[in-house]
């Protein structure tokens, strides 16, 4: 059965850090990647990956803060996201993909089929 489990998720202040990891079983992967959802608005690609390549997929609202990596021996995900603005707020979820994209979005959220249960994210200014 095929399984994505999210954590380090928490409070932390303004310009502060956090890593998030997705363990993953289950599942053969060919991408893998980060969503968020605040109340009210809509889920919104953060960072994705490409677990063959590495090739590396960011929105623009957190280009140059936050950083997606793969651990193919331990099956798990990382995003660690430095800087943190209040509007990062929001429930973050793992997401993967078990085909290739073949030019599909790779930050598009329907393109990803398995979905983790989510971590709380909440930035304080």
């Amino acid at each position: 059965q095929v399984q994505l489990v999210e954590s380090g998720g928490g409070p932390v202040q303004a310009g502060g850090s956090l890593r998030l990891s997705c363990a993953a079983s289950g599942l053969a992967s060919y991408y893998m990647g980060w969503f968020r959802q605040a109340p009210g608005k809509e889920r919104e690609g953060v960072a994705t990956i490409d677990t063959r390549s590495g090739s590396t997929y960011y929105s623009n609202s957190v280009k140059d803060r936050f950083t997606v990596s793969l651990d193919n021996a331990k099956h798990t995900l990382y995003l660690q996201m430095n800087g943190l603005k209040p509007e990062d707020s929001a429930v973050y979820y793992c997401a993967a993909r078990s085909t290739p994209l073949w030019g599909r979005d790779p930050l598009g959220g329907t393109a990803y089929g398995y979905w983790g249960q989510g971590t709380q994210v909440t930035v304080s200014s």
